[in-house]
C-alpha cells in the first residue's frame, strides 16, 4: 500500500510539472479577461482614447526615429550575442534563461548526465605537434581477393578508391622491396609487380616469379650446384605468395594456404639475412625487408585464423608476434589482439592490453578510446536508466563510464552513428585517417558486435554521446582532452572512401535560436524604419489595418461573451 501511495504521489508530481507550462498560458488569458472586465473602473477606454489622440498628434519623424532606434538596439544585441557565441559557443540570452529561469519553471536539464570536466594525462598531450592528416594503414584491412573483390562481384561497386590502392602500392614497395632486389631475378619481377596498377598484371607477375624460381631449381639440380649457397637466391620470393594470397585467392582458406607457403620461405630468408645483417648496408636493408615480410605473413595468418573461427589460435599467434618483434609498433598488432580478445569476452585481458597501450606517450586511436569506454560502460550499462540518473545523480562508476564515452567521442565523433546504426556501414578502406570517418567505419565494422554483446552499452552510448559537443570549447581550434580536431579531415576522407558513401563531417554547433531571432528582428525593424521614412502615410494606414486585424479575434470573443452572459451579471462584474 505504501508503494502504491508513493507511486501515485510521484505520478501526481510529474503531472503537475508537465502541466506547469500550460498553467502559464491559462494565467495569461485569465489576466486578459480580468483587465477587460475591469476596463471601466480602471478607465482603460479613456486612457486608450488619450493615447490614441497623442499618437495621432505625432509626426512621421517620430515613427522613423522609433523604428530606427529599435533597429539599432536589436543590432547591438545581435553583435553582442554573436561575439559571445564565437567565444563561448552558446547564446548569452539562452544561457541566462536556462540557468535562472528554467529552475523557476520547474525544468530539469536531462540532456547531459554529466557536466563535469575530466582531467587526465591526455590534457597534457592535447597540444602535441602532430601531423593533422597523416594516413595510417588499417590494422584490420580485408583481403582484396577474398573479400573486396567478392563485394564487387555481388554489388558491381568498387569498395576501394584509386587513392587508397595507390597508398597500398606505396606501402608494399616500402615493406617488401629493397635495393638488392635487382640481384635476384624473382625479386626484380616482384619489384615491378608492386608498381603495376592492373590487378591481373600483378598476379601474372607473381606467377612468373614463382615459375622462374622453379626453373632455377631445375637448372641447379642438373648443374649439381651447392644448395646452401643458392637457396638464398631461390627462397627470396615469399612476396609472390603474399600477392597471390591477397589478390588471387577467392576464399580465406585459399589465402591461408598461400600464406603458409609464404611463411616457410619467409622464415628461411629471415634466418639467413639475420646472420648477415651486420656485414654491410645492403645486408642490413635486406634483413629489414625480410623482417617486414615475416611480420606481415604471421599477422595475416593470425587474421585468417580469426576469420575462420579459430580465435584462441589467433590470439596466441598475435601475442607471440608482439613478443618476438616488440619494436614494430607501426603495424598496430595490438588492435588486432584487442578485437580477438573481445570476441572471446576476455575482458580482463583486454584491460591488461589497454593498460599498456592507452598511454600518454603513445598515439591514440578509435579502437583504444572506444574499447576503454566499452569496458567502463560494461560495469554499469545493464542497470543504467537516464530517468533514474537524472533524479538521483550519477554514481562514481556511471560518471567514469560517461567520461570515457565523452573522451572517445571527442577523439572520433563519427563512430556513434555507426554503432547506433543511424548510418549504414560499408567495407572499411585499406587506409584510415585517425579521427576521421574512415577510422570510424573501420572500427564499427569489426566492433559493433562487441557493443551489442554488452547489455545496455549501446543505450548508455545513445544517452550520453551527444553531450560531448556541449563540453568541447568553441571554436573547434581549442580542443578539450585531445589536440584540436583537424579541419582537413573531411577532404582526406573523401579521397579514401568510395563515392557512393556519404562522408560524415564533424558535428558543427548550430546557431542558437536567439541569435537567429535577433538577426531577424534587427532586419525587420530596419526595413520598417526605411519604409516609414519613405512612405509615412502609407505605413500609418498599414499599421492601423494590422492592429485592427490583430485585435479582431479578441473583440469577437468579447462580443460573444457579452451576448452569452446575462446583462445583470455582466453589469455587476463591470461595477466591481
Amino acid at each position: 500500500m505504501a508503494e502504491a501511495g508513493t507511486g501515485l504521489l510521484e505520478q501526481l508530481k510529474s503531472c503537475i510539472v508537465c502541466s506547469w507550462t500550460y498553467l502559464w498560458t491559462v494565467w495569461f488569458f485569465v489576466m486578459l479577461f480580468l483587465v477587460y472586465i475591469l476596463r471601466v473602473p480602471l478607465r482603460i477606454n479613456d486612457n486608450l482614447t488619450t493615447v490614441s489622440m497623442f499618437l495621432n498628434t505625432l509626426t512621421p519623424k517620430f515613427y522613423v526615429a522609433l523604428t530606427g532606434t529599435s533597429s539599432l538596439i536589436s543590432g547591438l544585441i545581435l553583435i553582442f550575442e554573436w561575439w559571445y557565441f564565437r567565444k563561448y559557443g552558446t547564446s548569452f540570452i539562452e544561457q541566462v534563461s536556462v540557468s535562472h529561469l528554467r529552475p523557476l519553471l520547474g525544468g530539469v536539464d536531462n540532456s547531459s548526465p554529466s557536466n563535469s570536466s575530466t582531467t587526465n594525462g591526455d590534457s597534457d598531450s592535447s597540444r602535441q605537434s602532430v601531423s593533422e592528416c597523416k594516413v595510417w594503414r588499417n590494422p584490420l584491412n580485408l583481403f582484396r581477393g577474398a573479400e573486396y573483390n567478392r563485394y564487387t562481384w555481388v554489388t558491381g561497386r568498387e569498395p576501394l578508391t584509386y587513392y587508397d590502392m595507390n597508398l597500398s602500392a606505396q606501402d608494399h614497395q616500402t615493406f617488401f622491396t629493397c635495393d638488392t632486389d635487382h640481384m635476384r631475378p624473382a625479386d626484380a619481377i616482384m619489384q615491378k609487380a608492386w608498381r603495376e596498377r592492373n590487378p591481373q598484371a600483378r598476379i601474372s607477375a607473381a606467377h612468373e616469379a614463382l615459375e622462374l624460381n622453379d626453373c632455377f631449381i631445375d637448372s641447379l639440380v642438373e648443374a649439381s650446384c651447392k644448395a646452401s649457397t643458392t637457396l638464398v637466391d631461390i627462397e627470396s620470393c615469399a612476396t609472390a605468395y603474399i600477392l597471390l594470397a591477397e589478390e588471387e585467392a577467392t576464399t580465406i582458406v585459399e589465402a591461408e594456404k598461400l600464406f603458409k607457403q609464404a611463411l616457410k620461405v619467409g622464415e628461411g630468408c629471415y634466418r639467413r639475412s639475420q646472420q648477415l645483417q651486420h656485414h654491410g648496408a645492403q645486408y642490413e636493408a635486406q634483413h629489414r625487408r625480410d623482417t617486414n615480410v615475416l611480420v606481415y605473413i604471421k599477422r595475416r595468418l593470425a587474421m585468417c585464423a580469426r576469420k575462420l573461427g579459430r580465435t584462441r589460435e589467433a590470439v596466441k599467434m598475435m601475442r607471440d608476434l608482439m613478443k618476438e618483434f616488440p619494436l614494430l609498433s607501426m603495424f598496430n598488432i595490438h588492435e588486432n589482439l584487442l578485437e580477438a580478445l573481445l570476441e572471446l569476452q576476455a575482458y580482463a585481458d583486454v584491460q591488461a592490453v589497454l593498460a599498456k597501450y592507452d598511454d600518454i606517450s603513445l598515439p591514440k586511436s578509435a579502437t583504444i578510446c572506444y574499447t576503454a569506454a566499452l569496458l567502463k560502460a560494461r560495469a554499469v550499462s545493464d542497470k543504467f536508466s537516464p530517468e533514474a540518473a537524472s533524479r538521483r545523480g550519477l554514481s562514481t562508476a556511471e560518471m567514469n563510464a560517461v567520461e570515457a564515452i565523452h573522451r572517445a567521442v571527442e577523439f572520433n565523433p563519427h563512430v556513434p552513428k555507426y554503432l547506433l546504426e543511424m548510418k549504414s556501414l560499408i567495407l572499411p578502406p585499406e587506409h584510415i585517417l585517425k579521427r576521421g570517418d574512415s577510422e570510424a567505419i573501420a572500427y564499427a565494422f569489426f566492433h559493433l558486435q562487441h557493443w551489442k554483446r554488452v547489455e545496455g552499452a549501446l543505450n548508455l552510448l545513445h544517452c550520453t554521446w551527444e553531450g560531448t559537443f556541449r563540453m568541447i570549447p568553441y571554436p573547434l581550434e581549442k580542443g578539450h582532452l585531445f589536440y584540436p580536431y583537424p579541419i582537413c579531415t573531411e577532404t582526406a576522407d573523401r579521397e579514401l572512401l568510395p563515392s557512393f558513401h556519404e562522408v560524415s563531417v564533424y558535428p558543427k554547433k548550430e546557431l542558437p535560436f536567439f541569435i537567429l531571432f535577433t538577426a531577424g528582428l534587427c532586419s525587420f525593424t530596419a526595413m520598417l524604419a526605411l519604409l516609414t521614412h519613405q512612405f509615412p502615410e502609407l505605413m500609418g494606414v498599414f499599421a492601423k489595418a494590422f492592429l485592427s486585424t490583430l485585435f479582431a479575434p479578441l473583440n469577437f470573443v468579447m462580443e460573444k461573451v457579452e451576448s452569452i452572459l446575462p446583462s445583470s451579471l455582466w453589469h455587476q462584474l463591470t461595477r466591481i
